[in-house]
């Protein structure tokens, strides 16, 4: 059984998915908006699965002062978690530690694996609104098989990386994530696998690539990760073509 590390900020508008309110159509509060349903569909895609949910929170000692409000990270995290589940009872909520990303990856990652003894341990990040249950058990199949299991996004990042054993994991997640993480198995001589290639949503680049395949997906009347679909549908996103040139429009 895998733990699964969610990392989390309190969805707080300019802390959380600044790129994407950036370079799309999103306002920083929508923005929020859309970080926080991503990461519901997250924490019930985990909670579903074969893994145990671990909510990796950043606490407020690690976020700028200007983010740092009355109400907790964790009690703001934890807020996220109890709307989107129907119960807390198995999930546990630890703070992260380290001022980078991969430095609170590799902290958790390899707490977990040294000192829990846990079989296998992952971090995944709240930008993959398509992590569904049948892909985080197929990479605890995986990761029976393989020292390091990776999913793969688009311009090489990763939605998910999961471990049997630590890797050197100083500035591991460096672009292009993919390979950085991959070479990192490699100098370790471990085994590298991969789940099937999934958008992450980052930017307005990245709302090209999921926005058709979720709206596709509530026509078809198929499987979506619904908190995200209904803030989609909220603020009537889509693609549109503007002569050659594919758009992120609002209806």
């Amino acid at each position: 059984m895998t733990t699964i590390a969610v990392l989390a900020d309190p969805p707080r508008a300019g802390l959380v998915a600044t790129d994407l309110a950036a370079t799309s159509p999103l306002t920083e509060g929508e923005a929020a908006e859309w970080y926080a349903a991503i990461l519901k569909d997250v924490f019930v895609a985990v909670d579903r699965s074969g893994g145990d949910l671990l909510v990796n929170y950043r606490p407020d000692d690690l976020l700028p002062e200007e983010h740092v409000t009355e109400t907790a990270s964790e009690a703001a995290v934890r807020a996220v978690a109890a709307s989107a589940l129907d119960d807390l009872d198995g999930v546990r909520f630890e703070p992260q530690v380290g001022s980078t990303v991969a430095a609170r990856a590799g902290n958790t990652v390899t707490h977990l694996l040294r000192e829990e003894d846990v079989v296998s341990a992952a971090v995944v990040e709240p930008t993959i609104p398509f992590l569904t249950r049948p892909l985080i058990d197929s990479a605890a199949m995986k990761l029976r098989r393989s020292e390091v299991v990776l999913g793969a996004s688009t311009r090489g990042r990763v939605y998910y990386a999961g471990f049997t054993e630590p890797i050197d994991f100083s500035d591991a997640f460096a672009d292009p994530a993919l390979e950085t993480l991959t070479a990192r198995g490699g100098d370790t001589d471990f085994d590298v696998d991969f789940l099937p290639m999934q958008p992450v949503v980052e930017t307005r680049e990245d709302l090209l690539d999921a926005l058709p395949v979720l709206n596709a997906r509530v026509d078809a009347e198929r499987p979506v990760p619904v908190h995200t679909a209904t803030v989609v549908n909220d603020l009537g996103l889509r693609v549109e073509r503007d002569g050659a040139e594919p758009r992120v429009v609002r209806d």
